[in-house]
């Protein structure tokens, strides 16, 4: 059975619509841990000339070397221990390396300035918009990740070169993604991506109407005390053309402190019989209040001793 990845119209969350599409994202969120925004607000002009300056930068500069590297020579050989990829990051906020990267273009660093200055916005708000759904105050995300000087912003660029034996390797293994919201720029032809949801790996088509495609990292299951988990993906290696995937993470700062936000977790390290004394007084009423009634217990902030 073909699963239809969640699509999250931004549009709609102005108006009659609003409550329908945070719904959906928050499932999108807790159920699949990925989605697809549209609507997004990005010039899309703009994300087709950062797709082609990438692509021309690996043609020209990374192609031809990546054919002549270990991986490509060997890494057949040792298909457990590689990814088949050509990559390199780039760091935007709170300080840019962008002028450091070797052999970027000027188009490619001023268009890629571009497009984060528009990208940030729309990470912002699907950070509001998350903390929202958690019940949280709408800025908790943001303001737990900007530490000293605010959130981490950097990009992976990445190339999927054609391989001649995709049967052996993975373009990435699978894994998780340590921090918080990424935000993907694909490939609109080739697939590759895989993610998975109860067990089964879902391909990810490529991405029409240039679709941003969105995932929770680690932090974002710290945070969340576990209620939106960050999910197992992979790229998988093909014979059929070169993928193309522009990753950029909305992350903590390096010295951000991350614990479950307070109001999500559960009350810890108190006595049951406690438990039982606040029981019987409130046990008609709702758990919530009872569950926050426990932490300040535990937390020494309170006593339900005569």
């Amino acid at each position: 059975m073909k699963m239809e990845i969640p699509l999250i119209d931004l549009s709609q969350l102005e108006g009659e619509s609003r409550s329908e599409a945070i719904a959906l994202l928050h499932q999108a969120c807790e159920k699949w841990g990925f989605f697809q925004v549209e609507n997004h607000g990005i010039d899309k002009k703009l994300m087709d000339k950062v797709k082609k300056l990438v692509n021309s930068h690996y043609e020209e500069n990374l192609k031809e070397s990546f054919y002549e590297s270990e991986i490509a020579k060997e890494g057949l050989m040792n298909k457990c221990h590689i990814d088949w990829e050509s990559s390199f990051f780039i760091w935007h906020r709170p300080t840019s390396n962008i002028n450091d990267v070797h052999n970027l273009s000027e188009d490619l660093r001023k268009t890629m300035d571009e497009y984060i200055n528009q990208l940030i916005p729309l990470a912002e708000k699907l950070s509001r918009l998350m903390s929202e759904n958690l019940g949280l105050d709408k800025d908790y995300i943001k303001e737990t990740f900007s530490g000293t000087k605010g959130p981490s912003v950097g990009t992976k660029v990445a190339k999927y070169p054609e391989c001649p034996q995709p049967e052996l390797v993975r373009g990435l293994r699978q894994h998780t993604d340590a921090g918080g919201i990424i935000l993907l720029l694909q490939d609109e032809h080739v697939p590759g991506l895989e993610f998975s949801k109860d067990g089964e790996w879902i391909k990810i088509p490529p991405s029409k109407n240039n679709t941003i495609f969105v995932n929770t990292g680690d932090q974002v299951e710290v945070l969340s005390n576990g209620r939106y988990k960050s999910t197992l993906h992979r790229v998988m290696a093909g014979k059929d053309g070169s993928r193309l995937s522009i990753a950029t993470f909305y992350n903590p700062a390096g010295d951000a402190i991350i614990s479950p936000a307070p109001k999500l977790s559960y009350p810890q390290n108190y006595q049951f019989q406690d438990y039982l004394k606040l029981y019987a007084t409130t046990k008609f009423s709702d758990k919530g209040p009872r569950f926050e009634a426990m932490k300040k217990i535990a937390n020494g902030h309170s006593s339900l001793s005569a």
